[in-house]
Protein backbone atom coordinates (compact mmCIF):
# COMPACT_ATOMS: atom_id res chain seq x y z
CA UNK A 1 0.00 0.00 0.00
CA UNK A 2 -0.18 3.61 4.84
CA UNK A 3 2.06 6.35 5.56
CA UNK A 4 4.23 14.13 6.50
CA UNK A 5 6.91 10.98 5.77
CA UNK A 6 8.03 10.47 9.07
CA UNK A 7 5.01 10.78 11.60
CA UNK A 8 2.77 8.01 10.72
CA UNK A 9 4.72 6.49 7.69
CA UNK A 10 3.80 3.10 6.80
CA UNK A 11 5.74 1.73 3.93
CA UNK A 12 2.89 -1.52 3.58
CA UNK A 13 -0.50 0.21 4.07
CA UNK A 14 -1.06 -1.76 7.25
CA UNK A 15 -2.07 0.61 10.04
CA UNK A 16 -5.59 -0.96 11.06
CA UNK A 17 -7.17 0.87 13.81
CA UNK A 18 -10.54 0.71 13.05
CA UNK A 19 -12.43 -2.43 14.04
CA UNK A 20 -16.02 -3.47 12.74
CA UNK A 21 -18.81 -4.14 15.42
CA UNK A 22 -19.72 -7.44 14.33
CA UNK A 23 -17.58 -10.65 16.01
CA UNK A 24 -16.37 -12.05 12.21
CA UNK A 25 -16.85 -16.01 12.61
CA UNK A 26 -19.61 -15.52 15.08
CA UNK A 27 -22.00 -13.43 13.18
CA UNK A 28 -23.14 -12.16 16.47
CA UNK A 29 -24.22 -8.57 16.33
CA UNK A 30 -21.44 -7.40 18.69
CA UNK A 31 -18.01 -8.52 19.01
CA UNK A 32 -17.08 -9.28 22.90
CA UNK A 33 -15.51 -6.97 24.22
CA UNK A 34 -11.98 -9.47 25.08
CA UNK A 35 -11.21 -10.01 21.74
CA UNK A 36 -12.01 -6.46 20.21
CA UNK A 37 -9.16 -5.79 23.19
CA UNK A 38 -6.96 -8.21 21.58
CA UNK A 39 -7.11 -7.19 18.19
CA UNK A 40 -6.38 -3.06 19.12
CA UNK A 41 -3.54 -4.28 21.18
CA UNK A 42 -2.38 -6.45 18.39
CA UNK A 43 -3.00 -3.61 15.50
CA UNK A 44 -1.09 -0.64 18.14
CA UNK A 45 2.12 -3.13 17.94
CA UNK A 46 1.68 -3.03 14.31
CA UNK A 47 1.69 0.76 13.99
CA UNK A 48 4.45 1.04 16.23
CA UNK A 49 6.75 -1.04 14.63
CA UNK A 50 5.80 0.41 11.29
CA UNK A 51 6.13 4.05 12.58
CA UNK A 52 9.99 3.21 13.31
CA UNK A 53 10.52 1.41 10.02
CA UNK A 54 9.42 3.82 7.62
CA UNK A 55 11.04 7.03 9.43
CA UNK A 56 14.08 5.35 9.37
CA UNK A 57 13.26 4.99 5.54
CA UNK A 58 12.58 8.04 4.63
CA UNK A 59 15.50 9.80 7.30
CA UNK A 60 16.34 12.55 4.66
CA UNK A 61 13.64 12.73 2.30
CA UNK A 62 11.54 15.46 1.40
CA UNK A 63 8.15 15.44 3.17
CA UNK A 64 5.35 13.74 1.31
CA UNK A 65 2.53 15.12 2.29
CA UNK A 66 -0.29 17.56 0.42
CA UNK A 67 1.62 20.00 -1.55
CA UNK A 68 0.40 23.07 -3.29
CA UNK A 69 0.14 22.52 -7.10
CA UNK A 70 3.12 24.41 -9.13
CA UNK A 71 0.71 27.26 -10.33
CA UNK A 72 -2.36 27.97 -7.78
CA UNK A 73 -2.58 26.68 -4.29
CA UNK A 74 -5.27 24.23 -4.41
CA UNK A 75 -5.24 20.47 -5.12
CA UNK A 76 -6.22 19.28 -8.90
CA UNK A 77 -9.62 17.92 -9.35
CA UNK A 78 -9.90 15.22 -10.86
CA UNK A 79 -13.51 13.06 -12.07
CA UNK A 80 -14.24 9.92 -10.29
CA UNK A 81 -14.89 8.30 -13.79
CA UNK A 82 -11.81 6.53 -15.09
CA UNK A 83 -10.06 8.03 -18.24
CA UNK A 84 -10.37 4.91 -20.04
CA UNK A 85 -6.88 4.81 -21.09
CA UNK A 86 -4.86 1.74 -20.60
CA UNK A 87 -2.63 2.20 -17.76
CA UNK A 88 0.65 -0.38 -18.75
CA UNK A 89 0.82 -3.47 -20.24
CA UNK A 90 3.62 -5.20 -19.01
CA UNK A 91 4.56 -6.40 -15.46
CA UNK A 92 7.50 -7.33 -13.50
CA UNK A 93 6.25 -10.01 -11.24
CA UNK A 94 2.64 -9.59 -10.16
CA UNK A 95 3.33 -6.01 -10.32
CA UNK A 96 2.13 -3.96 -13.62
CA UNK A 97 5.24 -1.68 -14.56
CA UNK A 98 6.12 0.88 -17.32
CA UNK A 99 3.62 3.38 -16.55
CA UNK A 100 3.30 6.35 -19.26
CA UNK A 101 5.44 9.54 -18.67
CA UNK A 102 2.33 11.80 -17.73
CA UNK A 103 0.50 12.74 -14.94
CA UNK A 104 -2.18 9.79 -15.51
CA UNK A 105 0.88 7.58 -15.47
CA UNK A 106 1.42 8.30 -12.13
CA UNK A 107 -1.84 8.34 -10.72
CA UNK A 108 -2.19 4.71 -12.15
CA UNK A 109 1.23 3.37 -10.63
CA UNK A 110 0.24 4.87 -7.03
CA UNK A 111 -2.81 2.88 -7.17
CA UNK A 112 -1.00 -0.02 -8.13
CA UNK A 113 2.12 0.12 -6.04
CA UNK A 114 -0.53 1.09 -2.94
CA UNK A 115 -1.98 -2.52 -3.82
CA UNK A 116 1.59 -4.43 -4.07
CA UNK A 117 2.55 -2.23 -0.41
CA UNK A 118 -0.41 -3.52 1.01
CA UNK A 119 -0.01 -7.39 -0.05
CA UNK A 120 0.84 -10.54 2.39
CA UNK A 121 3.86 -10.56 0.26
CA UNK A 122 5.40 -8.07 1.89
CA UNK A 123 5.39 -10.27 5.19
CA UNK A 124 8.25 -12.39 4.48
CA UNK A 125 11.22 -11.37 3.10
CA UNK A 126 12.15 -12.27 -0.38
CA UNK A 127 8.73 -10.93 -1.36
CA UNK A 128 9.20 -8.16 0.43
CA UNK A 129 12.54 -7.46 -0.96
CA UNK A 130 11.11 -8.13 -4.69
CA UNK A 131 7.95 -5.72 -3.72
CA UNK A 132 10.83 -3.08 -2.99
CA UNK A 133 13.07 -3.60 -6.08
CA UNK A 134 10.09 -2.81 -8.03
CA UNK A 135 8.39 0.15 -6.68
CA UNK A 136 11.13 1.85 -4.95
CA UNK A 137 13.40 4.44 -6.38
CA UNK A 138 16.71 3.00 -6.83
CA UNK A 139 18.54 5.38 -4.62
CA UNK A 140 16.40 4.16 -1.81
CA UNK A 141 15.73 0.74 -2.45
CA UNK A 142 18.45 -0.48 0.52
CA UNK A 143 17.63 1.69 2.81
CA UNK A 144 13.90 0.64 2.69
CA UNK A 145 15.33 -2.88 2.85
CA UNK A 146 17.03 -2.49 5.83
CA UNK A 147 14.08 -0.44 7.76
CA UNK A 148 11.32 -3.43 6.89
CA UNK A 149 14.17 -6.21 7.83
CA UNK A 150 13.81 -4.21 11.57
CA UNK A 151 10.16 -3.76 11.09
CA UNK A 152 9.66 -7.82 10.45
CA UNK A 153 10.63 -9.77 12.96
CA UNK A 154 9.64 -13.11 14.62
CA UNK A 155 8.14 -11.42 17.64
CA UNK A 156 6.29 -9.09 14.74
CA UNK A 157 4.90 -12.28 12.67
CA UNK A 158 3.79 -13.59 15.77
CA UNK A 159 2.00 -10.58 17.30
CA UNK A 160 0.14 -11.51 13.93
CA UNK A 161 -0.29 -15.19 14.78
CA UNK A 162 1.58 -16.09 11.67
CA UNK A 163 4.87 -18.29 11.64
CA UNK A 164 8.64 -16.75 12.13
CA UNK A 165 9.02 -16.26 8.34
CA UNK A 166 5.46 -14.18 7.93
CA UNK A 167 3.54 -17.13 6.41
CA UNK A 168 0.45 -18.62 8.01
CA UNK A 169 -0.01 -21.85 10.03
CA UNK A 170 -1.10 -24.97 8.81
CA UNK A 171 -5.06 -24.64 8.81
CA UNK A 172 -4.83 -20.76 8.60
CA UNK A 173 -5.18 -17.98 5.94
CA UNK A 174 -3.32 -14.75 6.17
CA UNK A 175 -5.18 -12.28 4.39
CA UNK A 176 -3.64 -8.74 3.64
CA UNK A 177 -4.90 -6.98 0.89
CA UNK A 178 -5.25 -3.24 -0.19
CA UNK A 179 -8.19 -1.93 -2.66
CA UNK A 180 -7.76 1.81 -4.03
CA UNK A 181 -10.93 3.80 -4.05
CA UNK A 182 -9.62 6.63 -5.93
CA UNK A 183 -6.91 8.85 -6.54
CA UNK A 184 -5.70 12.60 -6.85
CA UNK A 185 -3.00 14.52 -7.54
CA UNK A 186 -1.77 17.65 -5.42
CA UNK A 187 1.52 18.62 -6.25
CA UNK A 188 3.08 17.81 -10.15
CA UNK A 189 6.34 18.40 -12.80
CA UNK A 190 7.19 16.99 -15.56
CA UNK A 191 9.73 14.33 -13.47
CA UNK A 192 7.63 13.97 -10.11
CA UNK A 193 4.37 13.98 -8.71
CA UNK A 194 2.50 13.78 -5.30
CA UNK A 195 -0.36 11.09 -5.17
CA UNK A 196 -2.99 10.46 -3.09
CA UNK A 197 -4.90 7.12 -2.92
CA UNK A 198 -7.76 6.39 -0.95
CA UNK A 199 -7.97 3.00 0.12
CA UNK A 200 -10.15 -0.10 2.25
CA UNK A 201 -7.52 -2.88 3.21
CA UNK A 202 -8.55 -6.19 4.62
CA UNK A 203 -5.96 -7.58 7.58
CA UNK A 204 -5.65 -10.91 10.08
CA UNK A 205 -5.83 -14.68 10.26
CA UNK A 206 -8.69 -16.35 9.15
CA UNK A 207 -9.06 -19.38 10.76
CA UNK A 208 -11.52 -21.05 13.11
CA UNK A 209 -9.51 -20.49 16.30
CA UNK A 210 -7.83 -17.01 15.19
CA UNK A 211 -7.34 -14.65 17.87
CA UNK A 212 -6.21 -12.01 14.88
CA UNK A 213 -9.39 -12.58 12.76
CA UNK A 214 -9.40 -10.41 9.62
CA UNK A 215 -10.86 -6.76 9.78
CA UNK A 216 -11.38 -3.72 7.43
CA UNK A 217 -10.00 -0.23 7.46
CA UNK A 218 -9.94 2.95 5.82
CA UNK A 219 -6.94 4.74 4.69
CA UNK A 220 -5.17 7.19 2.76
CA UNK A 221 -1.58 6.78 1.45
CA UNK A 222 -0.02 9.94 -0.21
CA UNK A 223 2.89 9.01 -2.51
CA UNK A 224 5.72 11.16 -3.70
CA UNK A 225 6.79 9.44 -6.86
CA UNK A 226 9.99 10.25 -9.44
CA UNK A 227 10.60 9.36 -13.20
CA UNK A 228 13.17 6.72 -12.75
CA UNK A 229 14.76 3.97 -14.98
CA UNK A 230 12.08 4.78 -17.42
CA UNK A 231 9.09 4.49 -14.78
CA UNK A 232 7.34 5.81 -11.95
CA UNK A 233 9.37 4.55 -8.69
CA UNK A 234 8.28 5.66 -5.22
CA UNK A 235 10.73 7.95 -3.28
CA UNK A 236 8.93 8.13 0.19
CA UNK A 237 5.11 8.14 1.04
CA UNK A 238 2.75 8.47 4.26
CA UNK A 239 -0.64 7.32 5.08
CA UNK A 240 -3.11 8.47 7.51
CA UNK A 241 -6.59 7.14 8.70
CA UNK A 242 -9.66 7.62 6.49
CA UNK A 243 -11.81 8.52 4.75
CA UNK A 244 -13.67 6.05 6.46
CA UNK A 245 -18.10 5.28 5.27
CA UNK A 246 -20.25 4.64 8.56
CA UNK A 247 -20.25 0.68 9.27
CA UNK A 248 -22.85 -1.22 7.79
CA UNK A 249 -24.72 -3.76 9.06
CA UNK A 250 -23.48 -6.53 6.78
CA UNK A 251 -23.19 -10.14 8.66
CA UNK A 252 -19.86 -10.92 9.47
CA UNK A 253 -18.39 -14.25 7.40
CA UNK A 254 -16.86 -17.18 8.70
CA UNK A 255 -13.17 -18.05 8.83
CA UNK A 256 -14.40 -21.09 6.07
CA UNK A 257 -15.74 -18.42 4.19
CA UNK A 258 -13.17 -15.56 4.13
CA UNK A 259 -10.76 -18.02 3.43
CA UNK A 260 -12.37 -19.42 0.37
CA UNK A 261 -12.87 -15.65 -1.13
CA UNK A 262 -8.83 -14.84 -0.54
CA UNK A 263 -8.32 -18.28 -2.49
CA UNK A 264 -11.21 -17.38 -5.31
CA UNK A 265 -10.71 -13.82 -5.83
CA UNK A 266 -8.07 -12.46 -7.95
CA UNK A 267 -6.75 -8.90 -8.06
CA UNK A 268 -6.98 -6.02 -10.53
CA UNK A 269 -4.58 -3.51 -12.45
CA UNK A 270 -5.49 -0.17 -11.64
CA UNK A 271 -5.79 2.63 -14.32
CA UNK A 272 -6.64 6.44 -13.87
Amino acid sequence: MSPGDEQGYTETGHTRTRLPDPDPYGGAPRRPHRSSSRSLVTVVGVVVLLIAAIAFANRGGEGGGDGAPAKDNEPKSAPTAATGTRPVTTKTGTIPTGYPHTEQGAQSAAANYAVALGSAEMFNRAGRDSILRTIITPSRVASSEAAFDKAYTPAFSKSLGLNDDGTAPQGYTFVSRTSPIGTKVTESTDDSATVEVWCSGLLGLAGDKSTNPVTNSWFTITMKLEWAAGDWKISTHSQKDGPAPVPGDDRASSADEMSKAVDEYGGFTYAR
